[in-house]
């Protein structure tokens, strides 16, 4: 997938809320992803895009996620550390909020293969 057409939305503070990934070459059509690279609706109008996801804000990297849902390893929960360019950074969700070390574990930035799904807390 060319991540390199995806335009950054930013709130006013200039937090990134997610990306318009162009559905057509004049960017009429784009579809609305999350910070995580997620589809969050179908193909819509720019403006319609970019108020969606300044509307749902990030509020969704703070719960927990598992890795690789329906897989017999998809059971822990997972927080996430930090999302960037450079990767999704996870962790159990117990051990990190008792402040215990735990294991890192790393995917590939944007989700785009979906590995990451919401967990039931």
């Amino acid at each position: 997938m060319d991540i390199s057409t995806w335009v950054s939305v930013q709130r006013d503070d200039a937090e990134t809320v997610g990306y318009l990934d162009p559905a057509d070459p004049d960017y009429t059509l784009v579809t609305p992803r999350n910070v995580l690279g997620h589809a969050v609706a179908d193909a819509c109008g720019y403006l319609d895009g970019e108020q969606l996801l300044l509307e749902r804000g990030i509020s969704e990297v703070m719960t927990a996620w598992v890795l690789d849902s329906g897989s017999r390893d998809a059971t822990e929960l997972l927080t996430i550390l930090e999302v960037s360019p450079h990767g999704i950074v996870l962790a159990n969700a117990l051990q990190t909020k008792a402040l215990q070390p735990t294991e890192r574990i790393h995917v590939p930035w944007p989700d785009v293969q979906h590995r990451l799904a919401p967990g039931r807390p």
